[in-house]
Parts: C-alpha cells; sequence; structure tokens
C-alpha cells in the first residue's frame, strides 16, 4: 500500500561531484512536496557541507562505503537505516551498492522509489534513444507523486570572495579532469590559446583546479600573462559564488563545471568520445556544449565559435 504522506524519509545519494549536483534540484523537488516530513540524506564525507547548507534535509548521514567483506559496517549501517523508521526511501544513487541497501532490509521494506528489482515504485528506464540524467531522475520521482524538478538553485553556496581580489570582468577556465581518464581533458596548450584570445577582449581568465591540475595550470599561465592562477584556491561554495559572476566558463567534462554552469554562469562544456552530453551534461541556464570523439582535435577556433551567445 502506498503511503500518501510519508513523515520519515530517506534520500540516498553518495557521489559523484558532477553526479551529486545534477540532483540538487531533485532534492529540493523532494523537499517541496514533502515540507511536513523530516528528511535525511545519506551521502559521503564530500558532499555533507553542501547538503546541510542546503536547507532541503534535516539530517545528513555519512554512509562510509563498506566493502563486501566488512560485515562490520554492513550491520552497523542495516541498524541505523533501520532505526530511522523510513517509510519511504528516494533513491537517487541507482547503483548495485544502494540496490543491495535495499535488499538487505527486513521485511516489511519501507517504499523505495528506484530501480532495484523489488521496490515498490521501481523505475525502469525504457529503450531508444539517450536520455538525460536529470530527464531519467524527473520520471523516477513522478512514480511517487513529485512534481518534475526545475533548474538547481544554488543560492544556498556562498563565499567571501574578497581574498581574491577579483577583477571585474572574469572568465573561468577548468582545464582538469579525472586523472585516469586523460581523453577527457582538452589540450593545455589549447586553453592558454583561449586565455590569451579572452584576454584580448577584455576578460581577465581565472585558472580554476586541485592539486592534480597544478602543473599545467601553471603552463597555462606562463604563456598567457594576466590570466590568474587560482589553483587549490576555491572550495566549493567559491566555485559557486565565481559562477555567479562570471561572464563565461569554458571546461572539459568534470565536476566543478557542473557546479559552474549550475550557479548561472553562461558555459560551454568539452566532451569527448570518454562521455556522452546527451545523457551528462551540466543543467544551467546557459549551457553549451562541444564534442570531438579525441580532443585534441578540437581547435581554438571550434571553441570561439561555440561559445554562449552574448559572452
Amino acid at each position: 500500500m502506498t503511503i500518501q504522506s510519508p513523515q520519515q524519509i530517506l534520500v540516498i545519494k553518495l557521489s559523484a561531484l558532477g553526479d551529486f549536483v545534477l540532483s540538487i534540484a531533485s532534492f529540493q523537488a523532494i523537499r517541496a512536496h514533502h515540507r511536513a516530513a523530516e528528511i535525511t540524506l545519506l551521502t559521503t564525507v564530500p558532499y555533507r557541507a553542501m547538503a546541510e547548507a542546503s536547507g532541503c534535509f534535516d539530517r545528513v548521514w555519512i554512509d562510509r562505503r563498506p566493502a563486501w567483506w566488512q560485515l562490520g559496517g554492513w550491520l552497523a549501517l542495516k541498524r541505523q537505516m533501520t532505526g530511522g523508521g523510513f517509510e519511504r526511501v528516494y533513491d537517487l544513487q541507482r547503483s548495485d551498492r544502494s540496490g543491495g541497501y535495499f535488499r538487505m532490509l527486513a521485511n516489511p521494506k519501507p517504499e523505495w522509489v528506484g530501480t532495484v528489482a523489488g521496490a515498490s515504485h521501481r523505475y525502469v528506464m525504457p529503450g531508444g534513444p539517450a536520455r538525460h540524467i536529470c530527464d531519467r531522475e524527473a520520471d523516477q520521482l513522478a512514480l511517487a507523486g513529485v512534481p518534475r524538478p526545475g533548474l538547481p538553485d544554488l543560492s544556498f553556496l556562498t563565499a567571501d570572495l574578497a581574498p581574491l581580489d577579483l577583477p571585474p570582468h572574469y572568465a573561468l577556465l577548468v582545464p582538469g579532469g579525472s586523472a585516469h581518464r586523460p581523453g577527457k581533458r582538452w589540450p593545455a596548450e589549447r586553453y592558454a590559446a583561449l586565455a590569451r584570445h579572452l584576454l584580448d577582449r577584455g576578460m581577465t581568465p581565472l585558472l580554476l583546479g586541485a592539486e592534480a591540475e597544478r602543473a599545467e595550470i601553471a603552463a597555462i599561465a606562463r604563456v598567457a600573462p594576466g590570466a590568474r592562477d587560482l589553483c587549490g584556491r576555491t572550495s566549493l561554495e567559491a566555485l559557486a559564488a565565481l559562477g555567479r559572476g562570471a561572464g563565461l566558463a569554458v571546461g572539459n567534462d568534470t565536476g566543478p563545471m557542473h557546479l559552474i554552469a549550475a550557479s548561472g554562469a553562461p558555459s560551454l562544456v568539452l566532451y569527448s568520445h570518454d562521455s556522452d552530453p546527451a545523457k551528462i551534461a551540466p543543467r544551467g541556464a546557459r549551457v553549451e556544449t562541444l564534442r570531438r570523439e579525441v580532443l585534441a582535435e578540437l581547435s581554438l577556433e571550434d571553441v570561439i565559435a561555440a561559445l554562449p551567445a552574448g559572452t
């Protein structure tokens, strides 16, 4: 029997950054639909602060993601989930792991809105053309009566940008990406050429990345005097705040670009054969994508021609 107004709800979303950002609109739709409920999020450490700041959740639990052989970890997680008294679970992770959480719960199980066999509200993705993760998630939520999410509202993510001494007109360049998938990176020398182009137009490029990108960001800054190296100086909150003030953002298919695009920056995201924008492009008010099988074949002229209109 379907519970019309569940009062104890669990939402599961574990990782990764881009996927988490894409689910923020779903978090907000769930919160709006269940205003009187107590909603708990099960997530991982990197997303705790963002989840707590969102206002969507009454509690945030951390999943330590026990390995299959760590029986104590699984038992502890089972006790925690059982003790929560959840009447409904929205499984936005939709993975083998989160499906395992459903299977480990004793009967009677809570209502489960997800893809695992046996779920009370089971979403089965239809065949045919590739569908974006947000569209699939909207269809999943609709099974439980949650209205279709709109664009995410990231106004809850704030940061003091004064220490960065920002120029009045700036663009964000995100040349990094997953270290184990180098094919997702447009060559650093092309980013340097783009930085010089932006400088000629009176826009200061801000080079963003983590420690793993320090060498290539430093190399871009050396050959594009006037670009600002902000490697390692921007939190997730700062990325969102920077995105709200940016005149343009260009980057590879990587988590920070999802955050920047969702914050409202006019964005161009570059894709190779390693990923499909039809499935996982960032969502935001002004987002364009450009794809080549091999990003090294993507020219500066191609990127300039594809920049969002008006930037």
